[in-house]
């Protein structure tokens, strides 16, 4: 007898929907799996052959062939499980009939007949959403994921027992239908920019960035603040939008880090991986490539803390996600590309002991071989894509025991979120978010200087010998900057303080 029951398959964030085709017929007592099945595919034999009998149903003895189709497409994933379940016991006459033409079914099995949660459902429904299917049948904590898509019937269950009766037509399941709910941000009342004493210079360029999306480098001795203030960069960045956290969340879920209490993510990103870490968990990739922290960060803050102990192999891929916005991974068995629209906020010492030219009061004890060999580690073409390059300067004492009061995370953020909505509006249709997306065609419209800003912009061109990229990166960051004022003219004191931020040569002599 032959059953077909529909489910489907990802690869890194494209989705292919998958008929599953069961056919039982005399024979030796044999069980195969056809159509590109991946190894944990093929394991999915024995854990449905346990789950059936552990579930009091009888599992056929007889020659079983089941086909992934189209057959010609790779499978992975050990979603299969449970409609190859379903598919066998329908064949064999221990289900009743079930209209599986706009219903999909996803889920994992243990050997007692739970189900347990699987990875990319939120990617897997928005698809096949687009695609007509309009209900699944998936594991009970993948449900919070799959209610946050419109349109969709989500049935959550708990093991294969559950499922069958419901199939039977002995229980009813709630199918629940999915729709937009306001985000929760998980806010962290101990991480605030009113820690931050002194420093007003980095206070200022941080929310400039935060303002245009901007990529940022600190600059100065240890102890100066530089992590201090990049881990609380998060709290004046602006709440995602509904459609932003919806494509954050989908490369979670691929990832297997969204929390199945919530379904989806509702705060920007912030990573900060180690130095250690190696090119391919910076960009993504694998055998079965997954997003790497460049992807996880998307829409938030990739940190790379001490720049200079990072390999420069892995440093030197960044530099064309930073540009692109997103990150292609090729393999034998095709090309994944994943978004990677994120902030890159690094820090780093001016030198090996990290004193050299500093007011800390404390000797460099470098040699100007050592300097430079630490230098030479970020190449030109890396630096050439920050936006904005500050130094941090110790802290004075005076400025740890005052007692005026500082700015807070909300203030600023209040500040930066004017700007960016400034942004949205100038910039509706364009598909772009902040200043730092704009391309040098979108950079000519958008960015108009007073005459006083142009003569400026000029004069700095030829003296600090800037490249074609340098050039609209300043532009940008002074677009960000009149915003930031509400001033739609870029003036000539927006050039300057966007020239102050990019003084490499300088800073790194």
């Amino acid at each position: 007898m032959l059953s077909k029951v529909k489910s489907c398959s990802i690869n890194g964030l494209n989705t292919t929907d998958i008929d599953v085709e069961i056919d039982i017929s005399n024979g030796l007592p044999t069980m195969n799996i056809v159509g590109l099945a991946d190894v944990e595919v093929k394991e999915s034999k024995e854990r449905v052959r346990a789950a059936i009998k552990n579930c009091g149903y009888e599992f056929p003895m007889k020659r079983i062939t089941i086909n992934l189709a189209p057959a010609d497409s790779k499978k992975e994933g050990t979603h299969f499980d449970l409609p190859i379940a379903l598919g066998l016991l329908s064949a064999s006459g221990q289900l009743l009939e079930y209209d599986y033409s706009n219903t999909i079914v996803i889920g994992e099995l243990s050997l007692d007949g739970r189900l347990n949660r699987v990875n990319g459902v939120l990617p897997m429904l928005l698809s096949m959403l687009q695609k007509g299917y309009t209900r699944v049948i998936l594991p009970k904590e993948n449900l919070q994921e799959a209610k946050m898509v419109q349109g969709m019937a989500s049935i959550g269950v708990e093991n294969l027992q559950e499922l069958i009766t419901f199939i039977n037509r002995e229980i009813e399941l709630v199918a629940h239908n999915g729709g937009i709910r306001e985000l929760s941000e998980d806010e962290d009342k101990d991480v605030d920019f009113s820690d931050i004493s002194g420093q007003e210079a980095l206070k200022r360029a941080m929310e400039v960035a935060a303002a245009g999306a901007h990529n940022l480098l600190m600059i100065g001795p240890p102890g100066s603040g530089k992590t201090m203030a990049a881990r609380r960069l998060p709290t004046i960045l602006p709440r995602l939008s509904f459609e932003e956290a919806l494509e954050v969340s989908k490369i979670y879920s691929v990832s297997g880090l969204l929390d199945p209490e919530k379904g989806m993510i509702g705060t920007r990103p912030f990573r900060s991986p180690h130095h250690t870490i190696s090119t391919i968990a910076l960009t993504g990739g694998g055998r079965i490539p997954k997003p790497g922290e460049v992807s996880l960060s998307h829409y938030g803050v990739l940190f790379l803390d001490e720049l200079p102990e990072f390999n420069k192999q892995a440093l030197e891929v960044l530099r064309q996600p930073i540009e692109d916005g997103c990150i292609s991974i090729s393999r034998a068995n095709g090309s994944y590309t994943f978004p990677s629209k994120f902030m890159l906020v690094a820090s780093m010492n001016p030198c090996p002991c990290g004193f050299f030219q500093t007011k800390s009061g404390i000797e460099c004890s470098c040699t100007p071989q050592q300097i430079n060999r630490y230098i030479s580690k970020i190449s030109g073409p890396l630096l050439d894509r920050m936006d904005i390059v500050i130094e941090t300067a110790k802290v004075e004492y005076s400025d740890l025991i005052s007692k005026r009061s500082i700015e807070s995370s909300k203030e600023i953020r209040s500040r930066v979120e004017t700007a960016r909505g400034i942004q949205l509006e100038r910039y509706q249709g364009q598909n772009i978010h902040s200043n730092s997306q704009l391309s040098t065609r979108l950079v000519k419209k958008y960015c108009n200087l007073e005459s006083s800003a142009k003569d400026l912009m000029a004069a700095a061109y030829d003296k600090m010998k800037l490249s074609a990229r340098g050039y609209h990166r300043i532009i940008k960051v002074a677009r960000t900057i009149a915003d930031l004022e509400g001033v739609e003219t870029i003036g000539e004191a927006h050039i300057a303080e966007a020239l102050q931020y990019r003084n490499v040569s300088k800073m790194m002599k």
